[in-house]
């Protein structure tokens, strides 16, 4: 699988190892395959592949998952399609780039 790195270390994706119970939920859903299972837990082995979309938090049962979902590349590509548009974050409008 060809992996996409969006923006380096400015990702805001966590995990909080202690409420995962490894249901592999988040392996499922994710687009990107960020996450991997190590010792019957889910852990995150490619942090700067996320896109924000939010799908592993929204499925995570435990709450072990959070992450800042529509602030980054996936919420430009979902703008860009929504509005017929190319995909942008606003970064040209003043707003805050991503």
């Amino acid at each position: 699988m060809s992996r996409f790195t969006y923006l380096t270390d400015v990702v805001t994706l966590k995990l909080d190892p202690e409420k995962c119970t490894g249901c592999r939920m988040c392996l499922i859903v994710c687009p990107h395959a960020v996450f991997e299972i190590e010792e019957k837990k889910a852990v995150i082995r490619y942090l700067d592949y996320c896109m924000e979309c939010g799908a592993c938090a929204k499925n995570c049962q435990e709450g072990a998952i959070t992450v800042k979902s529509g602030v980054g590349c996936a919420a430009g590509i979902l703008n860009g399609l929504i509005r017929g548009t190319e995909p942008s974050c606003d970064c040209g409008s003043g707003g805050n780039c991503c």
